[in-house]
């Protein structure tokens, strides 16, 4: 949503009530148009009506090209900035436990908050195809909004483009997030040491599941849902208990096993976890059976991987277990003291020991 537009708001008194600061327009059509991208009256309607209307906050609503946001604000949080951005062309945009949207708010927040920063203000920006139905466009803006509420952030600005009919499928969405991290946190790929146990919050690769199956090609009842959540309530948990955590990652693109790989590289150390400890819902493991799939190359939308001291990994679990989003968290794994460097082994239900490699290429297509 352009958030420059040329008129009158920019003028109107700083005091003046939320309410009344803003004379908000109404769309007139029931689908979207290239119009609505157009930089005029037709935008403008779109903005107040679907965006403004859903997204309303006094940073917002003042419609300037940026957001304002008070350098006193941010410092009563920590003393490092953290800013982070990502895009989401997930199909289907609505799936077993989410949406686009939910997703897209979600995703920014988790990838955040696994640096230990406190999330603050997210922006939003839409790339649209013509033709959507309003009240489709309406649905997804709803659920972010809902979505930043509950996790406690705002979303201050934002951009809309509207393009022609097969240039893009549906919705594209863009969001960056600000957020401020504590003196005391200290997080790093690179800081793994040998011992150290590796964590997650519970099952694994429900997000690429659901979102497989809602595409309906398999034909498969299932009951799977995406697990997409904002996790910084559940991280701060687990920092509070153990104040010695090395790092943490939400497991998206990838799944747990490209988190693993980029952890052994970068503290150049080797990971070993268990078949038997990691948690994989029957139906999902039944799912990729099916389809010839891995399931620790699926994408998760609220699922860490975190790596924390021997010592403080019985706090950790405990923590995250009194957590709703982290009532099947589980120990799987830890870094080797004599592994080769750099590499992922996995101790199977059968006895044996594979090797877990980066993935190359892509199991599913277009998950986040």
């Amino acid at each position: 949503m352009n958030t420059r537009q040329e008129n009158t708001s920019a003028a109107l008194a700083d005091n003046a009530p939320e309410d009344t600061r803003i004379r908000r327009s109404k769309l007139a059509t029931p689908l979207i148009t290239l119009a609505h991208g157009g930089g005029g009256k037709a935008m403008r309607e779109l903005i107040d009506d679907v965006f403004i209307d859903a997204f309303s906050n006094p940073t917002l609503n003042t419609l300037e090209d940026q957001a304002r946001v008070p350098l006193a604000e941010l410092a009563r949080h920590g003393d490092r900035l953290a800013m982070t951005t990502d895009s989401y062309v997930v199909d289907p945009i609505f799936f077993p436990g989410g949406d686009i949207g939910k997703l897209a708010i979600c995703g920014t927040v988790n990838d955040l908050a696994v640096g230990g920063a406190t999330p603050l203000y997210l922006t939003c920006a839409v790339i649209i195809e013509e033709g959507m139905p309003v009240e489709t466009l309406r649905r997804i803006v709803s659920s972010m909004a809902e979505t930043a509420r509950a996790a406690g952030v705002s979303i201050v600005t934002g951009d809309t483009k509207v393009v022609g009919r097969g240039s893009c499928d549906k919705i594209f969405i863009n969001t960056a997030g600000i957020g401020v991290i504590r003196q005391d946190y200290q997080l790093g790929a690179n800081r793994a040491r040998p011992g150290d146990r590796i964590l997650v919050n519970g099952y694994l690769g429900d997000h690429g599941a659901a979102v497989l199956n809602a595409r309906g090609d398999m034909h498969l009842t299932s009951p799977i849902q995406s697990d997409c959540a904002a996790l910084h309530g559940l991280i701060f948990a687990l920092l509070a208990a153990a104040p010695g955590t090395r790092f943490m990652r939400d497991a998206t693109r990838g799944g747990i096993a490209s988190v693993l790989n980029e952890i052994a590289e970068a503290s150049a150390c080797g990971i070993e976890i268990s078949e038997a400890a990691t948690p994989l819902r029957e139906e999902v493991k039944g799912f990729c059976e099916i389809l010839g799939l891995d399931p620790l190359y699926l994408a998760n939308e609220g699922k860490l991987v975190a790596v924390v001291p021997e010592a403080e990994a019985e706090a950790a679990l405990q923590a995250m277990r009194a957590h709703p989003l982290g009532q099947e968290a589980a120990d799987i794994g830890a870094v080797l003291a004599n592994g080769r460097a750099g590499r992922v082994y996995m101790q199977t239900v059968l006895g044996g020991r594979r090797i877990v490699d980066m993935l190359i290429g892509e199991q599913l297509p277009r998950i986040c």
